[in-house]
């Protein structure tokens, strides 16, 4: 998959959008299936099929899609290219968690210091980790996929004392900046942070919201800078959101007739499967 999947440029995309008519139409459905068409439809339907089980697993504990899909699609293409495609999933799923929860502002007040260091450590990693192998962005996808499931599993619950916020928001902000740029996955060590802060559900679901939405956001550009994020990218990024979206409401909807606990001790028990098979096997 490495090198075999062609970058449209931005460039090819606004002459596109100037083509009146059917060749308009004709222009922008290649976009949308030229990924998929040079994957090869077997790798295509392994693709939609992770988005849907990655949309399930959020609809049902509220996160969990990044993780999932990214960590899955590693084992088949760069996880860089495994990133680009959950851009509009993550954009769109996490615009609704971003705006419920009635806390907005005050969590942007209080998270202004993550949220600012997780663009800062973003733009340091697409800057300074660039020349990272395919193979080591999966050992490092791996232990990063290890250490969320073993904070996950564990009994500890941690806290962030008010005062200690600051500096520690920026070094966390930094660190999943950082691991963001190299593997795609946003999650380490953010969502423990926002966990130890002491929020009601409500505003913690809210909070991770977000700090998503903050990191999709800075993924994005970081690969657009680096080429990975292409017209035909995002065109297959489109074509994942259907699937996320009906696995989000499948999961939603059976919330309620499962244990929270209980899925949440399998999903990060799937996860630590999944980042020992990356590290074996990068």
């Amino acid at each position: 998959m490495a090198g075999s999947v062609s970058n449209i440029g931005w460039v090819s995309v606004l002459r596109i959008f100037k083509v009146p008519g059917a060749a308009h139409d004709a222009g922008m459905m290649h976009i949308f299936t030229d990924f998929f068409a040079q994957a090869g439809w077997p790798l295509a339907l392994a693709v939609l099929g992770v988005f849907l089980l990655a949309g399930f697993v959020k609809g049902c504990i509220g996160l969990g899609m990044p993780t999932v899909a990214v960590g899955l699609l590693s084992m088949a293409m760069p996880a860089p290219e495994a990133a680009a495609l959950l851009v509009v999933p993550a954009i769109i799923t996490n615009i609704w968690q971003m705006a419920s929860g009635g806390h907005f502002r005050a969590l942007l007040r209080r998270l202004a210091a993550l949220l600012l260091s997780i663009c800062l450590g973003t733009a340091l990693g697409v800057w300074g980790l660039s020349g990272v192998s395919d193979a080591g962005a999966s050992h490092l996808l791996g232990a990063a996929l290890l250490c969320y499931a073993a904070i996950g599993l564990s009994p500890l619950k941690l806290r962030v004392p008010p005062r200690q916020e600051g500096w520690l928001g920026a070094v966390c902000g930094t660190v999943t900046g950082l691991i963001t740029a190299v593997t795609g996955v946003f999650v380490l060590p953010s969502v423990p942070y926002l966990q130890a802060l002491g929020l009601d559900r409500n505003a913690l679901v809210q909070a991770m919201g977000i700090s998503f939405m903050v990191s999709t956001l800075a993924m994005a550009g970081g690969l657009a800078y680096g080429g990975v994020l292409g017209a035909s990218e995002m065109g297959a990024s489109v074509l994942a959101l259907a699937p996320a979206l009906l696995g989000m409401w499948a999961g939603q909807s059976l919330r309620q007739r499962i244990s929270e606990k209980t899925f949440k001790r399998g999903f990060f028990i799937a996860l630590a499967l999944l980042g020992i098979n990356l590290l074996l096997k990068g």
